[in-house]
């Protein structure tokens, strides 16, 4: 790959700590969290004409219908996947790109990460193996069936917006353990927070937000 994992002018060191203050002006708390957003090169998971864009707080596409979120929510969904302690084992319910799955590969023990369409999926295995990222697996599959041979998951974060939460999501939710979902139609989604209990599911609306809806079925070209 011809990136540059420093960057230069728009997608310099500079560039990322000005994106970094303004997440932290957003309301994003955790060290953790903006440190990782700081060093993690978000202008190689675009294409290079997009690249100077790679850093301003909005979304871009990445083909196939998809976009990369922007950083404020990859920030806002892993913090709050975080509140509680470190997951040894998380489900991504929609690689994309990669670049979410980058951030969570350095904050948890190991990401399983599912994606539907095949050739996005093989970009972004790419880019981790560029960042010497390697623990993460991956699977080309339909995100609604999450990957129920590495279940339980203590956490679980999904990258499409259902307009309810999949049975089998939950189900493959350890007790204790946290789900980071988009639910509702385009133009009327709110993040949610699910914690699975010893009797059921405690769910918690924090924020409207904005993301692809969530398709069924596998595509490999």
């Amino acid at each position: 790959m011809m990136h540059s994992l420093q960057g230069i002018g728009m997608t310099s060191r500079r560039t990322r700590e000005r994106m970094v203050a303004r997440l932290s002006e957003q309301g994003i708390s955790s060290n953790q969290v903006l440190n990782v957003m700081r060093d993690t090169p978000r202008h190689i998971f675009v294409d290079e004409a997009l690249a100077s864009r790679a850093y301003e707080d909005t979304a871009l596409p990445i083909g196939y219908n998809q976009t990369i979120s922007q950083p404020y929510i990859v920030a806002k969904m892993t913090e709050l996947l975080l509140e509680f302690g470190k997951p040894a084992k998380v489900l991504e319910v929609g690689t994309g790109c990669g670049y979410q799955t980058a951030i969570l590969a350095q904050l948890v023990g190991h990401v399983y990460s599912v994606e539907r369409i095949l050739p996005l999926q093989r970009k972004a295995k790419g880019y981790l193996w560029e960042l010497r990222l390697k623990n993460v697996s991956y699977t080309h599959s339909d995100g609604g069936w999450g990957w129920p041979e590495y279940a339980p998951f203590d956490g679980i974060l999904v990258a499409a917006a259902p307009v309810e939460i999949p049975e089998s999501l939950l189900q493959q939710l350890a007790i204790g353990g946290v789900m980071i979902i988009p639910i509702g139609k385009g133009g009327s989604q709110q993040l949610q927070r699910v914690i699975r209990t010893e009797t059921g599911y405690d769910i918690e609306e924090l924020e409207p937000v904005s993301f692809v809806p969530f398709l069924s079925g596998k595509e490999v070209s």
